[in-house]
């Protein structure tokens, strides 16, 4: 729920309450329009269905608040509330329509009127909403309206959210500097803002200048000195935030969140939680189904060769880990003499003996990868992800590479980060291994559906290429 924003001239204007009014205004001035536009008399019986529909918006629209604090997503951040006003008038309609039934007075209002404000009202809440975050912003961005700042701490933490603010006006918050213990000579650049003083100076500073908010921004070592400090600051009327240094920590899709009620900070997530994974899936099996009916008779006629080419199975079945550690079956074109899926699994190398004449065509173009559209579409892979290894080499580099096991917060994939920036085939060294994995966890630290098509893309063309080989 959005906070009331309180301004310097001491107007208070509640933004959440004007984001369950509006929607309602909205939606009443569009049915008296739309009422007027076809010649009919806004009279008794449409006055009800405006009394019900306000009430019906109350209790199921809200617009949503403008999150400027995330500038890099908000495309995502206004696509969501278009889908979501949506949805939502989707199911005001709906109950309506329920109302209408069950009190059998639908033949009272005009199907025409009712239509068209049935669709063009979504499109003036979308209208609205927009309007309603251009203002705010433009409200906010006015220095006598911003919130006053101060910083207990100077680390990336407090660096980081001071450029931040300081690069978006529209959050209303004005930095005025940080208290630290050390000196300026110690502590180095601060992007600007000046060290007001020690920590023990911060209670009198509060005292005479007018400050609202405090960022507690000391290491999580020095929880001792946090405690103290929010004891110190009980006398003031300022907001006070605890902003951790977790950036000491390996982090991995590092967030805030709830659970059960309880403030949590997730330090190592996988990316996929929510609306993010189901995108992905999204776009994993409209790939793989745009992809299949040109792939079938390709994969046909790769297994015709595999059989004819050399004895044994024409699918290669083998133990892998994928999402959370957990053993799945991964498919392959067979391209070896051998099959192995046991405690020992040996790696190919160059001019390997063991891999078979087409199985050596496959493998450089990696066609034999192709079977894998099938764990795809089973949802144990995603076309994009870190390359599942087989269960011996898991256990063999997870004690060796640090980190090793976090590839597998997301499901495993076909192709990802790592494959096209060269890290295939063989890993006969024990950094080639650790580049792999620096690159998966990349993909982690960074995912974003735009990445993912991106490394589809780069795959493509590399292939195109040659430049995706492996032997």
């Amino acid at each position: 729920m959005a906070q009331p924003v309180v301004f310097k001239n001491g107007v208070t204007l509640s933004l959440d309450s004007l984001r369950i009014i509006l929607p309602a205004v909205v939606a009443d001035a569009s049915l008296y329009l739309t009422t007027a536009l076809h010649g009919l008399t806004f009279d008794r019986d449409y006055l009800t269905l405006a009394a019900l529909v306000a009430a019906l918006c109350v209790l199921m629209i809200r617009l949503s608040p403008a999150d400027p604090g995330q500038i890099h997503a908000a495309w995502a951040a206004r696509a969501i509330n278009v889908v979501s006003i949506f949805a939502r008038w989707g199911m005001l309609i709906a109950a309506l329509l329920a109302i209408g039934y069950v009190s059998k007075v639908s033949a009272t209002y005009s199907r025409r009127v009712v239509l068209t404000w049935a669709i063009v009202t979504p499109v003036l809440l979308v209208l609205a909403s927009l309007l309603l975050n251009q203002l705010t912003s433009r409200v906010l961005a006015y220095p006598a309206n911003a919130r006053r700042i101060v910083f207990a701490g100077v680390n990336d933490v407090s660096k980081l959210l001071a450029d931040r603010l300081q690069q978006n006006p529209n959050l209303g918050m004005l930095v005025e500097g940080y208290f630290d213990d050390r000196s300026v000579d110690r502590l180095g650049a601060n992007g600007g803002q000046p060290l007001l003083g020690r920590l023990p100076d911060l209670v009198p500073y509060l005292k005479e200048h007018l400050v609202d908010i405090i960022v507690i921004a000391l290491p999580i070592r020095h929880i001792q000195r946090v405690v103290d400090l929010v004891d110190d600051l009980r006398d003031t009327t300022a907001s006070i935030y605890y902003a951790p240094d977790i950036f000491v920590f390996d982090l991995i899709q590092a967030r805030t969140l709830e659970i059960a009620g309880m403030p949590v900070i997730a330090m190592c997530e996988t990316p996929f939680s929510g609306y993010r994974g189901l995108s992905k899936r999204v776009l994993d099996i409209a790939c793989c189904v745009a992809l299949l009916p040109v792939l079938i008779p390709v994969m046909l006629g790769i297994a015709a060769l595999v059989w004819a080419s050399s004895p044994g199975p024409v699918i290669f079945r083998q133990r892998r880990y994928g999402l959370d550690g957990r053993q799945i079956i991964v498919y392959k074109f067979r391209t070896m003499t051998v099959i192995e899926d046991g405690s020992q699994v040996t790696q190919v190398t160059r001019d390997d003996a063991r891999v078979t004449p087409i199985g050596r065509v496959l493998r450089r173009y990696s066609l034999d990868e192709l079977p894998q559209l099938i764990n795809v579409l089973q949802g144990r892979m995603s076309l994009v992800g870190p390359r599942p290894h087989a269960v011996a080499h898991n256990e063999q580099y997870r004690k060796l590479v640090k980190g090793y096991m976090l590839r597998h917060k997301v499901f495993p994939g076909i192709t990802g980060l790592a494959q096209i920036n060269g890290c295939r085939g063989e890993t006969a060294k024990i950094e080639q291994m650790e580049a792999r994995v620096e690159y998966d966890l990349q993909y982690l630290r960074h995912w974003s559906l735009f990445l993912d098509v991106e490394i589809l893309v780069t795959t493509a063309f590399q292939l195109l290429r040659g430049r995706q080989r492996a032997y």
